[in-house]
């Protein structure tokens, strides 16, 4: 069963390259997209039982979840509403790139995540179930260079933990436009028009 389990995880990293090619920081000089009263509280991240894709780089786990909590106060930070909220994201597995051979193999890094957003003052759980994503490194090496060459492990996990945060972002403001979550339950639009990740069935 874990084998399997491992192997079906390793598709969803290698499928990734759908859901984010440009670099998820790139936006950060720009204002924030608007969120109603968000404003994060509590910001936790933990990788209790976070796989590693075989072949890959080694990171740990401490620092793992220290770079993907600055990756989300780098973003959310900028967000100043009249209410609190709480994430608590899951590192479920990770990919991180090798030297691989130039031209014939130039291997990704990625890693899936879930969160769960809370309402403070209403001491209540947004998301029904926690939210699923996936993604891959910025493809700013080209098609033929992997990051194995140009990154460390910690740069390749940097640049994975501000894709995801961006999609994050892109979560919310959906979630945001459709269901009012953080405009009081008031629905801005039938359809937000932001691209997202979909959390694949579970």
């Amino acid at each position: 069963m874990a084998q399997i389990k491992m192997i079906r995880i390793a598709c969803a990293l290698l499928l990734a390259g759908v859901v984010a090619a440009c670099n998820g920081a790139a936006d950060l000089g720009d204002p924030a997209v608007p969120l109603g009263d968000f404003s994060l509280e509590h910001n936790i991240v933990v990788a209790p039982k976070v796989q590693k894709i075989p072949l890959g780089r080694t990171l740990d786990t401490e620092v793992m979840t220290e770079l993907l909590k600055e990756a989300v106060s780098e973003r959310f930070d900028r967000y100043d509403g009249d209410r609190l909220y709480h994430f608590g994201i899951s590192i479920e597995s990770y990919f991180l790139a090798p030297p691989g051979v130039p031209i014939v193999a130039a291997p990704k890094s990625a890693m899936i995540i879930r969160i769960t957003v809370w309402d403070d003052a209403k001491n209540k759980k947004l998301t029904s179930k926690a939210h699923q994503i996936t993604v891959i490194e910025s493809l700013d090496q080209g098609p033929l260079v992997g990051s194995g060459y140009t990154k460390s492990a910690k740069e390749q996990f940097k640049n994975l933990s501000q894709n995801a945060v961006k999609q994050i972002e892109n979560f919310l403001v959906k979630k945001n436009a459709e269901e009012g979550w953080f405009n009081d339950g008031v629905i801005t639009a039938k359809s937000s028009g932001v691209e997202t990740d979909k959390a694949p069935d579970e």
